[in-house]
């Protein structure tokens, strides 16, 4: 499965067979006071620099999220795809559970955005497909609905499928939705990463999705998380991960070695390309 997404002067293809797609997730105000602070005087050049230094270090799509407290997100979000649209070329991710803040921004985007993000109750699925439809762009499928969030994989896969035929059923081609199998904190619940896993296996074995997820939800609240992280980023990829959200300063290289492992790089030209850029 190919899912397309477009910039101003790039496309990006993330392929369920293909090489992992990394979305920089740093324009995102949480625990982020200068963003907040230079976002809040409509000042975007900090953002602009997080967008770049992300790219540089291995981000092909930017995560977009400007929500914090007391925001007029659907003035803020449009105007700062339009700076970041301004300076950089990669695909963008609207990140907003405002369906408001992100119409106004798909107005304004050049090329093919990617929605984070869509869950499986009513209210959302009838608020954001809509907008995919319309606007063309790729929408992230949370597998959560209006019981919440359930920690049994197979009926995060029934959530997954209901979303995937809600999407289809209005027009939405299935390689414009993307799964996310919601990664859990491991400290607050010794299964969660299983479950999470076995989501992913499923997503990817039934429906044949690409898949996202943060990379870094699982180790929120231990120490050591990068180690964790990694461990729980080459498994879930093993499984069928094709695009974390995730700060490319930290898993890029370890990314491009999973991809070398997996004979997702040929030639290891992908591998030395990067460990070259970050060695000069």
């Amino acid at each position: 499965m190919k899912t397309t997404l477009k910039g101003t002067n790039r496309e990006v293809i993330i392929d369920t067979e293909g090489p992992v797609v990394i979305i920089g997730e740093s324009i995102n105000p949480t625990r982020r006071k200068k963003l907040v602070e230079t976002l809040s005087r409509h000042d975007f050049d900090f953002a602009v620099q997080l967008g770049k230094s992300q790219v540089e270090a291995g981000a092909e799509v930017l995560d977009v999220n400007v929500g914090y407290p007391g925001v007029d997100d659907v003035a803020l979000l449009p105007a700062t795809v339009k700076a970041l649209q301004a300076e950089i070329e990669v695909p963008l991710c609207l990140d907003s559970p405002n369906p408001a803040a992100l119409e106004a921004a798909l107005k304004v985007i050049q090329g093919k955005a990617l929605i984070n993000s869509v869950n499986g109750e009513e209210k959302s699925l009838a608020a954001v497909l809509p907008l995919a439809r319309d606007y063309d762009a790729a929408v992230i499928g949370l597998v959560m609905d209006d019981e919440g969030i359930t920690h049994d994989p197979e009926k995060r896969l029934r959530i997954a499928e209901k979303i995937l035929e809600r999407a289809t059923g209005m027009g939405i081609k299935e390689e414009n939705v993307i799964i996310d199998p919601l990664a859990m904190a491991v400290s607050a619940d010794p299964m969660a990463c299983l479950v999470t896993l076995e989501t992913i296996r499923l997503v990817h074995e039934k429906l044949g999705l690409n898949i996202t997820q943060g990379a870094s939800n699982m180790s929120f609240g231990l120490p050591g998380r990068e180690h964790l992280n990694n461990a729980h980023m080459a498994l879930s990829i093993w499984n069928g991960l094709s695009c974390p959200i995730a700060n490319p300063n930290k898993i890029t290289a370890f990314v491009r070695a999973v991809d070398l492992v997996r004979n997702r790089d040929d030639f290891a030209m992908r591998f030395v390309e990067h460990m070259q850029a970050i060695q000069a």
